[in-house]
């Protein structure tokens, strides 16, 4: 395929992880198609694994395969390749089933977020075949691929929860397929607070909950026709049903847009305090570009601001917490065979393991977890290979269980064992804790401990 009329080479991921089903069961490719203009297939004629193996979507591998392809049109999703990059080939066969499935429960939303592409006047509801997606549409696509699926994200564009069987959907989706990291993200509006505790015990992950705004009045200049009131009320009722039922799941965050009217250090603090109070897992700002006369000049790229709360924005990392304290944070000494005296440098035989002590102190205002309901979130000692001025190797080399929870301020012992490298020479070892499935600590700010390591022949 001659690539001459794209203005950019660029390349894509998602056609080889992951499927859309719009609320009339068209399949489309990316997030981020919200008048479902790259539709795939059709869950209603079609087994959703003939949609995965089509004619449509092995075209379009096959053109990203060679830089780009006209099919993805305006997509943001688009990563651009350099002017002498060569683009990653990739498999035309992407297994059997997607690994990632988003659903999309109806277009429509209950509220209008300035001149935002999904708000009701923009038509968004006319580019859909139906208003809410069939239940046995649902249920049907759900037990073809569940087997087969690592994560759901219950959302797409409009409001999931405006759909009246949404929070059964969930329950649905937990009960058959446990193993399956369910998400979603909402408003907070459509539920009742019955429903916000039920949705507790459906078995869901992760909540989002979109609250631009620390007070009524700088909330509704966004989220218009929206009552912060009912938002945040909701939110508290999700926390506080979490902490009276002893469950360690749903992971609830609040996600807080910056705009002009609402990112004063004032209401910012305000919304720490209130997160803090409600008992929020995590609180994140978002920055943006648009609308043109309401985003934030404070935190736009290069403003002296930025760097302040940098790990605290949502795109930055996965673990940085705008909640005074709870970003993780954690400080490693590594020791020698001496108790209490720290090890200069490591050596191993080629080959042979290596058990290296530690000792792990939490500076954070949370506990970092060694045991759960949950594979995710759970928070280990990791060893980096890297070479010898750094360059990672193996992010992934070695690691070591916590042998208990870790509380704020406190300290344990941990011994983590290594196979040293099959060549000799000098290489060195970055430890640094992982909360497992979400990110490095080093990600969001907590420092990391190199070691020189020597292996021999």
């Amino acid at each position: 395929m001659s690539l001459n009329f794209l203005a950019t080479r660029f390349q894509c991921t998602w056609p080889w992880t992951t499927l859309v089903m719009l609320c009339d069961g068209r399949m489309v490719c990316g997030c981020a198609d919200p008048y479902g203009k790259r539709v795939l297939g059709d869950a209603r004629s079609a087994a959703v694994h003939d949609v995965w193996a089509g004619p449509v979507i092995s075209r379009l591998r096959a053109e990203l395969n060679a830089g780009g392809s006209t099919f993805c049109g305006d997509c943001p999703l688009k990563l651009p390749l350099k002017k002498n990059e060569t683009p990653v080939v990739r498999p035309l066969g992407a297994g059997p089933q997607p690994s990632r499935l988003y659903i999309e429960c109806t277009a429509a939303c209950n509220i209008s977020c300035a001149e935002a592409c999904c708000a009701p006047e923009t038509g968004i509801t006319r580019t859909r075949q139906a208003g809410m997606l069939d239940f046995e549409l649902f249920r049907r696509v759900v037990d073809e691929v569940g087997a087969s699926l690592v994560r759901i994200d219950f959302f797409n564009y409009g409001e999931a929860f405006l759909h009246k069987r949404a929070v059964e959907m969930c329950e649905y989706i937990k009960s058959a397929f446990p193993h399956v990291y369910l998400y979603t993200s909402t408003n907070g509006l459509a539920l009742s607070l019955d429903q916000a505790r039920r949705l507790v015990h459906s078995g869901i992950d992760e909540v989002t909950f979109s609250v631009d705004g620390a007070t009524p009045e700088s909330y509704v200049k966004y989220r218009q026709r929206g009552r912060f009131d009912v938002a945040i009320g909701n939110l508290r009722a999700m926390a506080d049903e979490k902490r009276r039922a002893g469950r360690d799941v749903p992971f609830l965050n609040w996600r807080y847009i910056l705009f002009r009217w609402n990112d004063s250090d004032e209401e910012m603090d305000e919304a720490r305090r209130l997160a803090a109070e409600i008992g929020a897992d995590r609180l994140c700002w978002e920055t943006t570009d648009h609308p043109e006369n309401a985003y934030s000049r404070r935190f736009v790229p290069g403003a002296p601001g930025l760097d302040a709360i940098r790990h605290e924005i949502w795109d930055d990392n996965n673990l940085g917490n705008a909640i005074p304290g709870a970003t993780p944070s954690a400080r490693i000494d590594v020791r020698t065979p001496l108790p209490g005296v720290p090890a200069l440098s490591l050596r191993a035989r080629a080959g042979q393991p290596l058990r290296v002590g530690t000792r792990v102190h939490n500076l954070s205002t949370r506990p970092f977890p060694a045991q759960a309901s949950y594979g995710r979130r759970l928070v280990r000692l990791g060893a980096q290979l890297c070479a010898a001025d750094g360059t990672i190797i193996n992010r992934d080399f070695a690691r070591a269980w916590l042998p208990h929870a870790l509380g704020p301020g406190e300290r344990t012992d941990i011994v983590i064992e290594i196979t040293a490298p099959e060549e000799p020479g000098r290489y060195a070892l970055k430890f640094d804790l992982v909360s497992e499935g979400i990110d490095w600590f080093e990600r969001c700010g907590s420092r990391t401990t190199l070691k020189a390591l020597v292996v021999r022949s």
